[in-house]
């Protein structure tokens, strides 16, 4: 246990079937669109159903949510909820860094058949050589419905360079984002709509109604435990699944507890380009959701201004755990490990949003749940990441705390995390969602 958490209590236990079903919801979420698809069905069998946007809503005792594309709003209005009532949020993000399909995919040269890819977020470009990918995300139909789909078998490879071709690798790869980073998936030469049809074979619907796409590149190989004791779990996109799946239990918990306030689970997404979409935290839209809760419930603009002003907000991503091979790249006093808890994630120019209240909140949900927390900031004279945290704190004047899971290898294909931080954080985020 880090310097930072030495005063609290020893590591609790966890229940390896948390972290079993977050491998299974990592392996069957592949896009924004399958990871919001999953945690929906999640909540529906705790009882919530679906709201539409273009429907008029009530404002009575249950759980709803509301599905945009890559992004999911839900809540849970407890029994003698008023309309001033205020939120506990706890806000995730559904993207990670991958290659995405080009509006114009089928290329290819010199005998080989390619699929032209944009390069989606930060990615670490050489974690997706020589490894074995699927695609998946969803088909846009001329009627104006989806098709989701996922092809998880090795489908692509982003071929490297041999060594006898280039001498200097090992001295430090340099990638082209246009010229390296083309996944190639067969011989001869390119046929225009090739891809679209063999996609719209796979989700069963014509490929003359496939009018727009959007389709990103994934790694085939499942998450698993690793380690002599498996303590660690490796798999693709816990930043910031990891998170999202754990707002989710935390939400289906929280449905049962009657809590005094209103629980909501906020999965934006686009968090990876920054936010600036109608299904990222910058937009309307977890603000325009609880307006029409407080609405719903017969509330006014008071009511609605007294709701907020009383609201907290979790913002849960993935942050840095100390690397062993760089430790010199983090902050000498402020080394969190993996197993060792969900990470406070804190920077005074407000890259995130925590501030000492936040800090008294979050320690007051881990003592609650009976789990170790730890401390993050970066080292001073590297750049610090951010999150929607500031973001949220800043759209809706609320109370944002930034926390999370420290894992190695962010931004990779495939991360590393603690076996036990996915149930601790969950636990913790339960715990937020339902006491006071």
């Amino acid at each position: 246990m880090t310097a930072a958490s030495a005063a609290q209590p020893p590591a609790a236990r966890f229940d390896r079937s948390h972290t079993d079903d977050l491998m299974a919801y990592l392996a069957a979420s592949p896009s924004p669109f399958h990871a919001v698809e999953n945690a929906a069905r999640r909540l529906e069998k705790a009882g919530f159903r679906q709201a539409e946007e273009t429907a008029a809503w009530d404002g009575s005792h249950g759980g709803r949510y509301v599905v945009r594309g890559g992004a999911l709003i839900a809540w849970y209005v407890p029994r003698g909820a008023e309309p001033a009532t205020p939120f506990r949020i706890v806000g995730a993000h559904t993207d990670s860094p991958n290659l995405r399909v080009k509006p114009v995919p089928d290329t290819g040269r010199h005998g080989w058949k390619q699929i032209a890819v944009e390069i989606y977020g930060g990615t670490l470009l050489n974690t997706w050589l020589d490894r074995d990918l699927g695609l998946s995300g969803r088909l846009s139909l001329r009627d104006g419905t989806d098709a989701l789909v996922h092809v998880d078998r090795p489908l692509l490879r982003v071929p490297q360079l041999a060594i006898h071709l280039d001498r200097q690798a090992n001295d430090g790869l340099k990638l082209d984002r246009q010229q390296h980073m083309t996944p190639l998936w067969g011989l001869g030469a390119p046929r225009e709509g090739e891809l679209i049809e063999f996609l719209a074979g796979e989700a069963g619907v014509p490929a003359s109604e496939v009018a727009g796409w959007d389709l990103m590149v994934h790694s085939v190989e499942p998450p698993a435990y690793l380690g002599r004791d498996r303590e660690l779990v490796a798999g693709p996109r816990m930043d910031n699944l990891l998170s999202v799946h754990a707002g989710t239990a935390a939400l289906a918990a929280a449905a049962s507890a009657d809590p005094s306030f209103i629980p909501v689970l906020a999965a934006f997404d686009h968090e990876e380009n920054g936010s600036q979409a109608d299904t990222g935290a910058e937009g309307p839209l977890l603000g325009t959701v609880l307006d029409r809760s407080v609405y719903a419930r017969g509330g006014g603009h008071e009511d609605r201004a007294r709701a907020w002003a009383g609201t907290v907000c979790l913002s849960s991503d993935t942050g840095h755990a100390v690397h062993p091979n760089y430790a010199e790249r983090h902050d000498p006093g402020h080394h969190p490990v993996a197993g060792d808890g969900p990470i406070l994630k804190v920077n005074v120019n407000q890259r995130y949003a925590t501030d000492g209240r936040g800090r008294a909140i979050f320690a007051g949900a881990c003592e609650r749940a009976g789990v170790p927390w730890q401390s993050f900031v970066s080292h001073n004279a590297m750049p610090c990441g951010t999150t929607i945290g500031p973001i949220t704190a800043a759209r809706h004047g609320i109370t944002t705390v930034d926390i999370g899971v420290a894992i190695l290898s962010m931004h990779s294909a495939r991360e590393l995390c603690g076996a036990s931080d996915p149930h601790h954080l969950a636990n913790a985020l339960a715990a937020f969602l339902t006491e006071e």
